[in-house]
């Protein structure tokens, strides 16, 4: 008995699953309604006023603006290929524009107050100008950085395009508010990079708008991960604060201090009034050259009031030096030492870059630089460099060339010498090399040399020369010896005469090689 054969489908099910296009973290900034104005955790003026009032940190952020930023802003090329006439003209236009990026300061200033504000507070503002083409054409530093409010980023995700390689891509995010208050007058910012027409008197995002009452963009520098940053030395805010009292401790005890420098005891008499005042007016005025090579009379008298005196009972006045006892120098210093190497291990900076050279010699001097170039500038020049082109200079879509922070020339010039010398022993130095090198050094600009030897490694071009100069100048020399010897031996003169020729057209012929 044949059974019925049952008929089987198959149907395919395709999820409608998509993947979230934009960041889902979820972070404390949560916490806050939309739309709120959120304040620093800290009043951000109390933070400037323990800088002024410390005795490092000044030195410190000092030598990061001036190390990081402080040698100024170059244009270079991303690639080695052969410069074209489209490479020309990208790098020539990169220059400009960084260049007139301010106009009433060297651009690399106002990178040094981002640094400067940065390291004071924790987070530094710059206010960025666009041109009716949404390229930037100006920044200028912000400079009430405490002034600014923010909000959290806020909804709706915005589109937004970016450039990579002359490339176009889009991405979407967030946007935050910025407001500045002083003096009851309020103005507001959009965040860099934000599409929308701002308002600047409201905060109001609008469709369209004159172009004066617009709101520029702010360029936030931060530090960490908070919304208003924070500064590098916060686990050090105890010691910076104690050393601060320390040293107020050490000025009010010049001021008010007590100085009691001898002790005037009397031993079975006293003062008469006249001298007690003469004491007294003495020591008020004994400040000055006026005191110099002045002495002091003292009268006593009887307690008895006796006014002649026994052998026995004649008072005695003895005066007693206290200065051993008084406070020779300044109380704290070893709390104060200690405190300021902890700040300066907060910005990883060596005694060299604070003013502190007393223990440094040639060699622990370029060690400490070249850590210091490594671990903490070298970086730090990056990430500005960074913001410089995939920030500010991205609409303009260049291809070719980037901006980057111009760094000192830390090399040690024995290691060179010797570095060159191992390498030209072995046949890897060439002409136009050490030309480079030199060149460099002397902080000129030089052309190579032309033709194929200068790209040949100097040891093969003088073994060359050896080679070719050797072959004549070898057999010469052993011409002249044989001569020598013939005349010696007493040997024909014809024979001599024929040697003496043949070593003179060798000559001739090693000359016109030469």
């Amino acid at each position: 008995m044949k059974g019925k054969k049952g008929n089987v489908g198959v149907k395919v099910i395709t999820p409608n699953i998509q993947k979230a296009e934009v960041s889902t973290q979820i972070n404390k900034e949560k916490a806050y309604n939309a739309g709120d104005w959120i304040d620093p955790p800290a009043r951000l003026e109390g933070l400037k006023v323990l800088v002024n009032e410390s005795s490092i940190l000044p030195q410190c952020i000092r030598a990061y603006k001036n190390n990081i930023a402080g040698f100024g802003i170059g244009i270079r090329y991303t690639t080695d290929d052969e410069e074209t006439p489209e490479m020309q003209s990208e790098y020539e236009r990169a220059s400009e524009i960084v260049e007139l990026l301010t106009t009433e300061e060297d651009t690399k200033e106002v990178f040094k107050n981002v640094i400067e504000a940065r390291e004071t507070y924790g987070i530094a503002y710059v206010e960025v100008i666009r041109n009716l083409s949404q390229e930037v054409v100006q920044i200028d530093f912000i400079k009430d950085t405490p002034s600014i409010r923010k909000t959290q980023p806020l909804f709706p995700y915005i589109e937004y395009s970016y450039y990579h390689h002359g490339q176009e891509m889009k991405r979407k995010k967030k946007y935050k508010k910025y407001k500045q208050e002083i003096a009851g007058t309020t103005v507001y910012f959009k965040e860099f990079g934000d599409p929308r027409i701002m308002d600047y008197r409201n905060g109001e995002y609008v469709n369209e708008l004159e172009l004066k009452y617009r709101a520029n963009e702010i360029l936030e520098f931060a530090l960490g991960s908070e919304l208003y940053g924070e500064v590098r030395w916060v686990g050090q805010l105890l010691g910076v604060d104690g050393s601060r009292a320390a040293e107020s401790l050490n000025n009010n005890y010049f001021r008010n201090g007590r100085h009691t420098p001898l002790l005037i005891m009397v031993n079975g008499g006293s003062l008469t009034d006249e001298s007690f005042a003469k004491l007294q007016d003495y020591m008020n005025g004994i400040k000055g050259e006026a005191g110099q090579h002045s002495f002091l009379i003292l009268e006593t008298e009887s307690i008895e009031g006796r006014a002649d005196f026994d052998d026995d009972k004649q008072p005695e006045i003895e005066v007693k030096d206290l200065a051993s006892i008084l406070q020779r120098d300044e109380l704290f210093q070893e709390y104060l030492d200690n405190n300021r190497k902890r700040v300066q291990s907060a910005f990883l900076l060596p005694d060299l870059y604070v003013g502190y050279t007393t223990e440094f010699n040639r060699a622990t001097a370029q060690t400490a630089m070249e850590v210091t170039e490594e671990q903490v500038f070298q970086p730090e020049r990056k990430s500005l460099a960074w913001v410089i082109n995939h920030k500010l200079l991205n609409n303009y879509k260049f291809e070719h060339v980037e901006a980057y922070f111009l760094e000192p020339d830390i090399s040690n010039p024995d290691d060179m010498y010797k570095l060159l010398t191992v390498a030209n022993n072995a046949g890897g130095v060439t002409p136009n090399m050490a030309k480079e090198i030199l060149c460099k050094a002397l902080g000129r600009t030089c052309e190579p040399y032309d033709g194929e030897w200068a790209d040949e490694p100097i040891v093969v071009g003088k073994n060359k020369a050896t080679a070719s100069a050797g072959g004549f100048g070898a057999t010469i020399a052993q011409l002249g010896g044989q001569i020598e010897k013939a005349s010696r031996n007493n040997e024909p003169q014809e024979l001599i005469a024929v040697m003496k020729e043949v070593r003179k057209v060798l000559k001739k012929m090693q000359e016109e090689e030469e």
